[in-house]
């Protein structure tokens, strides 16, 4: 379904002020549009900077545990990244937390997923950029089903200017609003980030296509 395609009926649907429905059709796309974009860019970053420190076999215990998730074998992935992020080198257990974390989502449980995260950023052994990164998958993760007020809270703090974070908790905290039906505030954040030159191509699209529909 393009992007194009899901934007027009948002449009059409906000004309009529249904923003439940709205959120019950197309959060999740939004939803999955965020996390990939996030995940892609954690991966990358975690394996630059943490590459060079990790040993052979924790790299060959994550491998084999990701092939057990993408051959369907979930519990015995889950069991997998477990032990990894229980006895393996910090860039690896943390990147295991991280891949657990996915797949209790993917499974529908986000509930343990969001746990999972929690314990990733209280975890004062890795460094803040990635204990911010469990705080936005969190919340990511919580928007279904947590108080939205609280998820706004969350990613509050990420959303500074020098966060790398930032764009993504500022369309995560729109989402949020959208839940609380605050048009207004959806309407601002989205169109912050479509006037910052430093926005991402592909949020900067999304964001302003959000912020025309929700001014029509």
């Amino acid at each position: 379904m393009s992007d194009d395609l899901i934007f027009r009926e948002v449009d059409e649907d906000l004309r009529q002020d249904r923003y439940r429905k709205i959120w019950r059709r197309w959060g999740r796309w939004v939803m999955a549009a965020a996390a990939f974009a996030v995940v892609a860019t954690a991966g990358t970053v975690a394996w630059r900077d943490w590459q060079a420190e990790q040993r052979a076999a924790d790299s060959a215990r994550f491998d084999a545990a990701d092939r057990r998730a993408t051959d369907g074998d979930t519990a015995e992935a889950l069991t997998a990244f477990e032990a990894l992020a229980a006895d393996g080198g910090t860039g690896y257990a943390m990147l295991a937390r991280l891949r657990e974390a996915s797949l209790h989502a993917a499974g529908g449980d986000a509930a343990k997923a969001v746990a999972t995260l929690d314990a990733l950023a209280a975890d004062g052994g890795i460094p803040q950029l990635y204990r911010d990164l469990a705080n936005l998958l969190a919340a990511l993760h919580g928007l279904e089903t947590q108080d939205p007020t609280a998820v706004r809270a969350r990613v509050a703090p990420l959303t500074a200017d020098a966060n790398p974070w930032r764009f993504t908790a500022l369309e995560i905290s729109a989402l949020a609003a959208l839940r609380q039906d605050d048009r207004a505030a959806a309407r601002q954040l989205y169109q912050s980030l479509v006037d910052d030159p430093a926005t991402p191509q592909g949020l900067r699209g999304r964001a302003a296509r959000m912020a025309a529909a929700l001014a029509g």
